[in-house]
């Protein structure tokens, strides 16, 4: 089932449990949809474009909660991470650092890169195999560290 009727579904059972909050998150959600489809004169996003959003959404959220737990407004804090929180519902599960760390020892190997000057090949072949599951800084950050090691 796509992004779009998932969100349609939990949109109508958020409302029928009358859960404000939860509803909130997922119109935001349903908004974010609506937005990137017309950009692109109305054509359908597939599942990557769907998880590039989530995981847009998902990081602004987390800057958001951080910016209000700096200025001392835990309200609002508190609001950005349930949204999180039902943004993550809807994203695949991130991998583990050994998973991570597996795929891309694998992809090196395919590469054949030997120094850190050739991440970019490598990054390019992880982002493709990882896509959604990790995000940039760390995939980027484990990629960097085995490459020193070898």
């Amino acid at each position: 089932m796509s992004l779009e009727l998932s969100i349609n579904t939990a949109v109508k059972e958020a409302m029928k449990a009358k859960d404000k909050e939860r509803l909130s998150a997922l119109r935001a959600i349903k908004n974010a949809i609506i937005m990137a489809k017309t950009e692109k004169a109305g054509t359908e996003l597939d599942e990557k474009k769907e998880i590039a959003l989530l995981q847009k959404l998902q990081k602004q959220r987390k800057e958001s909660a951080a910016i209000y737990h700096e200025q001392g407004r835990a309200e609002l804090a508190a609001e950005e991470e349930l949204q999180l929180a039902v943004i993550e519902e809807f994203l695949p599960q991130p991998l583990s650092n050994e998973e991570l760390q597996d795929i891309i020892a694998k992809v090196i190997e395919d590469v054949g890169a030997q120094s850190p000057a050739e991440m970019g090949k490598v990054m390019g072949k992880a982002n493709a195999q990882i896509a959604g599951r990790a995000d940039g800084k760390t995939i980027a950050d484990t990629v960097k560290q085995m490459l020193l090691n070898r």
